[in-house]
């Protein structure tokens, strides 16, 4: 059973940088996409970034592009972002997606459980 693990999430003043951690585990064969989403209060849930495993291409979404940056460790399964001049609209719960496949299941995506970020003006 895959399992998706967040990290680093907590409490920050605006202006400063945060980092989150995503890692997978339990019959990943490949992660073939690795995202980030975010819900904000009272909004819908928003893809935040995205990293593919082949080409290493990148996306970010226009509100968040030139102030995060997403990275991914191929060989360890995990992949981060990296969230900078954190502003207080950047509070919310951020959650790490992966296209993941197993032998199992083939490839289907998968959440973690989430992670708080706010930021403090």
């Amino acid at each position: 059973q895959v399992e998706l693990v967040e990290s680093g999430g907590g409490l920050a003043q605006a202006g400063e940088s945060l980092e989150l951690s995503c890692t997978a585990s339990g019959g990943v064969v490949a992660i073939n996409i690795m995202s980030w989403y975010r819900q904000t209060p009272g909004k819908q849930r928003e893809l935040v970034a995205t990293v593919t495993r082949v080409g290493g291409r990148k996306n970010y979404a226009d509100s968040v592009k030139g102030r995060v940056d997403i990275s991914s460790d191929i060989d360890n399964r995990a992949w981060y972002l990296q969230i900078h001049s954190l502003k207080p609209e950047d509070t919310g719960v951020y959650y790490c997606n992966g296209n993941i496949y197993t032998w199992s299941e083939g490839s289907r995506d998968y959440w973690g459980q989430g992670t708080q970020v706010t930021v403090s003006s």
